[in-house]
């Protein structure tokens, strides 16, 4: 079998995990295959995709700031991309046109089912820090886990009420946005924290909303995965609350990119996780 080459749109990339995943499901499966990540700015998207697939690329995964100009870019989207209106794969396909998916809702509610499980949430009401991509993307995670209501908590909080009318006609559960200055109110009520902003990622602020609001039986999913172990997930931790961080998602959103560039549908394993948390130590 010939090599088939993939590869990562971001700006920058060079913290991205994605090449050593992929990397590894590689190896494990005796795949011939590369690859490759690319630090690309703003204005060169449209060229190097269309670079990329001419030179014959399977496809490529896309990461900030691109999503949105992925999901813009494609021949085709499928239905998730389309109610985010963002897309983190594109596929090249044999009739030279370009299919926009987004495997983020998928990943997430994989990694929601096996980390935090599905009955804990079920009817009840979940709080969601932030409105950007990644929120959007929670919000459809946990409307299939037939949460009841989700409080979407920003900063900005005309952000938070775009978000929520945006999905709203989209979604079952209720969504109501509250100002950031809330969150004790809102916490009381939780049955799961979802933290879907860069608050407590490495090089950035620290996230100040911390879970001694929360009710003991609550369990806290911080999409944060370096560090390993945020602010947050070490204090809901400390208080017996279960937490789990973002690498669950990351590994599991990979696995229809993966199947899509190589052919081959991978699993997420104990020895995975495993290689990425120790590159995250380095």
């Amino acid at each position: 079998m010939s090599e088939r080459v993939a590869g990562l749109i971001g700006y920058p990339v060079a913290q991205s995990l994605s090449r050593r995943l992929h990397e590894f499901w590689l190896r494990e499966l005796g795949v011939a295959g590369a690859y490759i990540p690319l630090a690309v700015a703003r204005g060169d998207f449209s060229a190097v995709v269309e670079g990329q697939r001419r030179a014959g690329f399977a496809g490529v995964n896309v990461t900030a700031p691109h999503k949105q100009a992925a999901y813009a870019f494609g021949d085709s989207v499928d239905e998730i991309a389309r109610k985010t209106g963002a897309a983190n794969l594109l596929v090249f396909q044999s009739d030279g046109t370009i299919h926009a998916r987004n495997t983020d809702v998928d990943g997430m509610s994989a990694s929601l089912t096996e980390e935090i499980g599905a009955d804990r949430i079920q009817d009840g009401s979940v709080v969601v820090l932030g409105a950007g991509g990644a929120a959007r993307a929670a919000v459809l995670a946990l409307d299939r886990f037939g949460v009841r209501q989700i409080r979407i908590l920003n900063r900005d909080s005309a952000r938070a009420t775009k978000l929520a009318t945006d999905l709203g006609s989209l979604v079952r559960v209720e969504l109501t946005a509250l100002p950031w200055n809330e969150w004790k109110t809102a916490a009381s009520l939780t049955v799961l924290l979802v933290n879907a902003t860069s608050g407590g990622m490495a090089g950035s602020e620290p996230l100040d909303l911390l879970p001694e609001a929360l009710p003991a039986s609550a369990a806290v999913y911080d999409l944060v995965y370096n560090p390993l172990e945020t602010e947050l997930v070490k204090q809901a931790r400390q208080r017996g609350l279960t937490a789990a961080n973002g690498l669950g998602m990351l590994m599991h959103q990979a696995i229809p990119a993966f199947e899509a560039f190589f052919g081959v549908k991978p699993q997420v394993s104990a020895a995975l996780r495993a290689h990425l948390e120790a590159a995250l130590r380095t």
